[in-house]
């Protein structure tokens, strides 16, 4: 944007679901030429899928949680990481520092809005997270992934941006490649995953659900399946006594490829799950985790769900029955499938990481670039009162 190398500092928790827009974000800004360190924990430093070249330093990252006894632990480790987070900032003076939310998150922002160093925040999900909620007031933009963002409060709109969520390249390259061929006699490939950790849920319910589905699709069925190693040989026999063909696995490296191929798309409704689905263009029945934090999975299907691209079903109410009528309903005519598949690709957001860099370049820049912003934009609007 500027041609200027600058230094940017990134914080996220040890998640994949607050780690892979923060490397998404990396690579768009060390394309664009300039240097970026990544602050997390433990868990994130080990995390698959780091840019090779975003060194990663780790910050004790305190949780304040229910019980009062264990606060002065919590906030003696988010003070310890401020302070490293300062002498970081002192080495490598950057011109922003963006965080990801997550707790390892907090100390770097606190240290940034302290040092008066410009700060952005990304909400991976539609419902504001706890650490973000806390630093909403305090830093200089909020950008989100949803047009409408749950526990966000009113005052703090003028600066909010939309840009969406960043997802892996591999999974953006797909977004231009067409929805797999499906006909009346054609394979129905159903791909489901319940993110990194699976989910023994959709172990229990979708082979019976499957199985429930008339011949006319049944007999065509194409299963991938993430499993948890407890649940693998268990649901291996099921789709076996149910003579559905089906691959399974505790991890797949090739998650991209087997999403490439996918008809439909059966899981969780985490915040990356619902931006590659988008991205790509791929229907799926959402299964919103019971216990995920404010309800945020919930809300993360509203937008796609309200569009026709996804269909969610409440935990307690997904059983096999229930599978089968929603599968039913989208996958039965061919047309109909590839109809939900185009309005999820509508719902996409495939410039996030783009746009998100654009935000990021737009604070801390070198004085003599403020003047010809601001320059440019009082010529702008004199051509406009003009016309």
């Amino acid at each position: 944007m500027s041609g200027v190398s600058r230094h940017y500092v990134l914080a996220a928790g040890g998640t994949g679901g607050h780690l892979i827009p923060a490397f998404a974000l990396a690579v768009e800004l060390e394309r664009r030429g300039h240097h970026v360190a990544l602050i997390t924990d433990d868990r994130g430093a080990k995390l698959p899928g780091r840019p090779a070249s975003l060194v990663s330093h780790v910050l004790p990252a305190g949780r304040i949680g229910k019980n009062p006894l264990h606060w002065p632990k919590g906030i003696s480790a988010i003070l310890e990481g401020r302070r490293m987070a300062l002498r970081l900032f002192e080495s490598f003076g950057p011109s922003a520092v963006i965080g990801f939310g997550g707790y390892p998150a907090l100390p770097a922002l606190w240290a940034a809005t302290s040092a008066r160093v410009p700060s952005v925040i990304h909400e991976q999900n539609a419902v504001l997270g706890r650490v973000n909620r806390f630093l909403a007031s305090r830093v200089d933009a909020i950008a989100t992934s949803y047009r409408d963002v749950q526990r966000l409060a009113p005052k703090y709109q003028h600066k909010v941006h939309l840009v969406g969520n960043p997802v892996r390249a591999e999974v953006l390259a797909l977004r231009d490649r067409p929805f797999p061929p499906f006909t009346e006699d054609g394979l129905l490939r159903v791909l489901v995953t319940g993110g990194s950790q699976g989910a023994g849920v959709l172990s229990q319910v979708v082979p019976d659900g499957l199985a429930m589905l008339p011949p006319a699709l049944r007999n065509r069925l194409q299963v991938t399946q993430q499993c948890r190693p407890e649940d693998i040989e268990v649901v291996r026999a099921r789709y076996a006594s149910h003579d559905i063909p089906a691959e399974l696995g505790t991890y797949f490296e090739d998650m991209a490829s087997r999403l490439a191929d996918a008809h439909l798309f059966i899981g969780r409704a985490g915040a990356s799950t619902i931006a590659e689905l988008t991205d790509v263009g791929r229907p799926a029945i959402l299964v919103p985790l019971p216990i995920a934090t404010d309800d945020h999975q919930a809300y993360n299907t509203a937008e796609v769900c309200a569009a026709g691209g996804a269909r969610m079903i409440r935990q307690d109410k997904f059983t096999p029955v229930e599978l089968a009528k929603q599968i039913q309903a989208i996958a039965m005519n061919p047309a109909t499938l590839a109809t939900a598949a185009h309005a999820a690709w509508n719902c996409g957001y495939p410039n996030a990481a783009s746009d998100l860099a654009d935000l990021v370049e737009s604070f801390g820049g070198a004085p003599m670039m403020d003047v010809i912003q601001v320059a440019r934009s009082v010529s702008v609007q004199g051509q406009e009162q003009v016309a």
